[in-house]
């Protein structure tokens, strides 16, 4: 069970608030947020298809803010995936109500513009209640009964003046973002605006979330992550880490025994590989540390979290300069991301010990091209480039990558 990030129902809102910022830019809300504000496109397509297809772009744009607004109320850290469980009724509900609310404001601009002050007022007052009643039950019937308007605010009590707040940023932060991007060629401007319109969304359902999270028992709610938690034995795990973190300093042979006996079991959480290492440190365990070195670094692997196996291959690096994983695929993985991360030092090391110790893998082409190219940056290496390059063309006569090596010796050599 993949661990589940999970966020504090006592923590102050103005913390909340600093950190919401980034909410949308974080794991699947990022990506959700690139996508549709990409699908915008759509509304480029002629006469009433393309306004019909926008009406269903901004359904789902709702729709993933709502469930935003959930998870969050449930007392999740991060943005959920796409597909989670949500409410197409709140979704088209609230793709109603915002249109009806711009539809307001048109007439009332057109027709009665001594009407638009009292109608923006009335809109930024009642909107996050109307919200936050559509996300959770659906209901346009109950959403738009003021006696429901009157449960919610007095729910928050003076509180409920911050949502307002946020939504009405929210409007001015959408007008500028209009504003801004009308100076700008429309295929560019279109998934810009997007974008932003999709992120102020999802960071507006995502604090009107986090207020509800704050004051759950007052709206009869019971935080789920909490509890999802518990059964995949998180909270177990920082039990586990307090009493390793008290017997440390004395007994760490104990402590030691204690983390081993954990990780032998299921995945681990950082905290406690962070606390095995700190044991082995404390002990003198150098082995054990690149043993334990090369484990976490497959499992990092595994989970998507190259940068950090990284972090944990410099590390044993600084204990046996000769270190390198010893997995082909892993070792080739993180070569990579070092060269994109201009790690030129620790990209070298890595492709140098690829083709030592697995000179005769598939991949040992594509590495070996990786370090003659970073070689081939330094002059007084380019020897050694062009004498590698001329190795793997001779190796690998019918590997797919051969012409493609030629070519890199052939550039080498007419290079200054």
């Amino acid at each position: 069970m993949p661990r589940i990030e999970v966020a504090s129902a006592d923590t102050p809102f103005p913390e909340r608030l600093r950190s919401g910022i980034g909410y949308p830019l974080r794991g699947s809300g990022l990506a959700t947020c690139v996508a549709l504000a990409l699908i915008h496109y759509v509304g480029l397509l002629p006469s009433y298809i393309g306004a019909l297809a926008s009406v269903f772009v901004w359904a789902a744009t709702w729709r993933y803010a709502a469930t935003c607004l959930l998870h969050t109320a449930n007392g999740y850290a991060d943005p959920p995936d796409v597909g989670v469980d949500s409410s197409d009724t709140s979704a088209w509900g609230l793709v109603a109500i915002h249109l009806l609310v711009v539809a307001f404001c048109v007439v009332a601009i057109v027709f009665y513009p001594h009407l638009l002050v009292p109608f923006l007022i009335l809109f930024a007052l009642v909107l996050p209640a109307i919200d936050m009643s559509l996300a959770f039950d659906g209901n346009m019937a109950l959403a738009i009964n003021p006696l429901n308007w009157a449960r919610v605010i007095g729910a928050f009590g003076s509180a409920y003046l911050i949502p307002v707040a946020i939504n009405l940023l929210l409007g001015i932060t959408i007008v500028i973002a209009s504003v801004t991007t009308a100076f700008l060629p429309q295929l560019l401007a279109l998934p810009l605006f997007a974008f932003a319109s999709t992120y102020l969304a999802v960071l507006a359902f995502h604090l009107m979330g986090a207020m509800i999270h704050q004051r759950h028992e007052r709206f009869g709610l019971e935080p789920e992550a909490p509890k999802l938690a518990k059964v995949g034995g998180q909270d177990a795990d920082e039990d586990l880490l307090a009493e390793v973190d008290a017997l440390a300093p004395h007994e760490p042979v104990a402590a030691t025994s204690l983390l081993v006996a954990r990780m032998q079991n299921r995945v681990a959480p950082t905290s406690l590989h962070l606390a095995y290492r700190r044991l082995l440190q404390q002990q003198g365990f150098r082995d054990g540390l690149l043993v334990h070195g090369q484990i976490w670094m497959a499992s990092l692997i595994a989970q998507g979290e190259a940068k950090r196996a990284l972090g944990v291959l410099q590390e044993c690096c600084g204990i046996d300069a000769d270190f390198i994983p010893d997995d082909p695929r892993t070792c080739a993985e993180l070569a990579d991301l070092s060269a994109r991360l201009s790690m030129r030092r620790i990209a070298l090391h890595l492709c140098r010990g690829f083709l030592n110790a697995w000179p005769r893998d598939t991949q040992a082409p594509h590495i070996g091209m990786l370090a003659a190219r970073l070689l081939a940056e330094d002059p007084e290496h380019k020897s050694e480039a062009a004498r590698l390059l001329d190795t793997l063309e001779s190796a690998w006569p019918d590997h797919p990558l051969h012409a493609e090596i030629g070519l890199q010796r052939s550039r080498l050599a007419r290079s200054p």
